[in-house]
């Protein structure tokens, strides 16, 4: 069995990532006001705040957020599936 890189790991989490959040977005429109649609489109943030970095001849801020839900997991999953299937 040969052995993964980072770099594949952090494509599966990126790519599954936007899945996710493209199939959440889908869910949200289509289910109607309720605890099923409250529970598959809770999120949790996990942040690191703002940054400033001033250079007196630049400013930079910087700053990451990630939003994530039972959705998002799931897009995760579902790529992660799919690409163990390609290689």
């Amino acid at each position: 069995m040969k052995k993964k890189s980072v770099g594949y790991y952090m494509f599966v989490l990126i790519l599954g990532g936007l899945v996710g959040s493209v199939l959440g977005d889908a869910l949200g429109v289509v289910l109607p006001q309720g605890v099923v649609r409250d529970f598959f489109l809770k999120s949790a943030q996990f942040s690191i705040g703002p940054a400033p970095l001033n250079l007196r001849i630049i400013s930079v801020t910087f700053g990451f957020a990630i939003n994530i839900n039972i959705v998002g997991v799931l897009g995760i999953f579902l790529i992660a599936y799919f690409l163990r299937w390609i290689e």
